[in-house]
C-alpha cells in the first residue's frame, strides 16, 4: 500500500510540475516579460553572448525559485516520508547545489555553441547543434565514471575477491574485459539499492552501491551484475546510441521547423530572437510528451531481452526473481501499476511481469532441453513451481 501511494505521489508530482512549466513558459512568452527581460539585460551588456546566457541564467534561478517547493517535497519530504531518505536537510541542499553547479560547468559551452549555430547556420542551426550533442554524449559517457561520478560517491575496489572474479566471469562471456568493479556509497543518500554498467572504452565501470552489496546475497548480485552485462551483449548499448541519435536529430529538426513556423504568431520576426527562445522549449516538450512512450516501449523490450540473458547465463533463476522482488520492496517500486501509466512513463516492465516472463522463458526452454545451467532446475516439477 506505501508503495502505491509513493508513486502515485511522484508520479502526481512530476505531472503537475510539467504542466506547471508549460503554463509558465506560455505566459512568460505571450505576455510581454521575456522581450522585457531581455531589454533589461541590455542595460548590463552589450555583448549578444552574453546577453543570451544572462537571459538563460535568469529564466534558470527564477525557475529554481519556483519549483523549490515541489522539489524540497518530492527529493526531501517524500523520501524521508517512506524513510527512503539518510539524508539530513544540509546534505539534502549540498547534493542539489553540487549537481546544479556541475550541469551548468557543463551546460554553458553547449549553449554557447548552441546559440553560435542559430547566428551562423540560421534555419540550419539544428544540424551542427545535433552534431555536437553526439560528440558531448560521447565524451561524458568517457569521463563521467572517471571524473564526475567522484564527485557525488566515494568509489571503492570491491574487496570481495570471489564475487569479483564471478563479476569478471560474467563480463568475459559477454565479451567484456572489465577490470574495474566499485562498490559505491549509496548508502549516503538513501536506503535504495541499484546497480549500474556505465562509460566506455577504458572508463568502462561496474558500479555496486553499497546498499546491494551488504543486503543481497552473491548468487543475487550475479544475476543483477548478469542483467546489466545483457545489454552490452545484446547491443543494446549500440542500438540505444544509434536510436537515440536518430531521434536526437529528428526531434531537433522538428522543434527548428516548428519554431520557425510558430514565430510571427507571437510576433517574433527572427529565429535569433533571444526573447523568441522559450518557444523551443515549448515545442521540445510537445515533442517529448509523443516521443516518450515509444522510447520507453524499446526500453521495455531491451529490458525482458535482458533480464533473459541473466537467467540464461547464470542458470540462477530463483535468485534473480528473488533479488527483482527485493529492490522493489526496498526501492518502493509498484509492483502492479495501471496499464496505462506503465505503458506511457516506465521504462521497465512492471516486477510483476518481469517475473512471468521468465517463468514463460524457462517454460519455454525447458521443453526444448536448452535450459540446464548449474543444475538450478532439474525436473518439470521444478518448471510448476516457478
Amino acid at each position: 500500500m506505501n508503495a502505491k501511494k509513493y508513486n502515485r505521489t511522484k508520479l502526481l508530482l512530476g505531472i503537475s510540475q510539467t504542466i506547471l512549466t508549460f503554463t509558465l513558459l506560455l505566459l512568460f512568452i505571450s505576455g510581454s516579460l521575456s522581450s522585457a527581460l531581455v531589454a533589461e539585460i541590455r542595460n548590463y551588456f552589450v555583448n549578444e553572448y552574453l546577453v543570451f546566457l544572462a537571459y538563460v541564467f535568469s529564466i534558470g534561478v527564477a525557475s529554481s525559485v519556483i519549483f523549490f517547493p515541489l522539489n524540497f517535497y518530492s527529493g526531501f519530504i517524500l523520501e524521508h516520508k517512506y524513510n527512503l531518505s539518510n539524508q539530513n536537510f544540509f546534505q539534502w541542499i549540498k547534493e542539489e547545489l553540487k549537481g546544479a553547479l556541475v550541469s551548468t560547468i557543463i551546460a554553458i559551452p553547449i549553449l554557447l555553441f548552441f546559440f553560435y549555430s542559430l547566428i551562423e547556420f540560421g534555419s540550419l542551426w539544428w544540424l551542427p547543434f545535433a552534431i555536437v550533442l553526439f560528440l558531448v554524449s560521447v565524451v561524458l559517457a568517457r569521463i563521467v565514471p572517471v571524473f564526475i561520478l567522484p564527485l557525488f560517491y566515494k568509489l571503492t575496489p570491491i574487496d570481495d575477491e570471489e564475487l569479483k572474479q564471478k563479476i569478471e566471469s560474467l563480463a568475459a562471456d559477454a565479451g567484456i574485459k572489465v577490470q574495474n568493479v566499485f562498490r559505491f556509497d549509496m548508502s549516503k543518500n538513501t536506503k535504495k539499492a541499484n546497480a549500474a554498467f556505465t562509460g566506455i572504452g577504458k572508463s568502462k565501470r561496474i558500479l555496486l552501491g553499497d546498499t546491494l552489496l551488504d543486503n543481497y546475497t552473491k548468487d543475487e548480485i550475479e544475476t543483477v551484475i548478469a542483467h546489466e552485462l545483457g545489454h552490452y551483449k545484446k547491443k543494446h548499448i549500440i542500438k540505444n546510441i544509434t536510436i537515440g541519435t536518430a531521434f536526437s536529430f529528428l526531434t531537433l529538426f522538428l522543434i527548428a521547423l516548428l519554431y520557425e513556423i510558430s514565430l510571427p504568431v507571437w510576433g517574433f520576426k527572427s529565429i535569433t530572437e533571444i526573447a523568441a527562445l522559450p518557444l523551443l522549449a515549448l515545442w521540445g516538450m510537445l515533442i517529448g510528451l509523443v516521443l516518450t512512450p515509444l522510447s520507453n516501449i524499446l526500453s521495455r523490450k531491451y529490458e525482458y531481452e535482458a533480464d533473459e540473458y541473466a537467467i540464461s547465463v547464470t542458470g540462477k533463476s530463483d535468485a534473480f526473481i528473488s533479488t527483482l522482488e527485493k529492490l522493489t520492496d526496498q526501492n518502493l517500486g509498484d509492483r502492479q501499476p495501471h496499464p496505462f501509466v506503465e505503458w506511457f512513463f516506465y521504462s521497465h516492465p512492471s516486477v510483476q511481469k518481469r517475473i512471468n516472463a521468465i517463468n514463460d522463458f524457462l517454460k519455454k526452454d525447458f521443453a526444448t532441453g536448452e535450459y540446464f545451467k548449474q543444475g538450478e532446475i532439474t525436473s518439470v516439477a521444478d518448471i510448476k513451481e516457478s
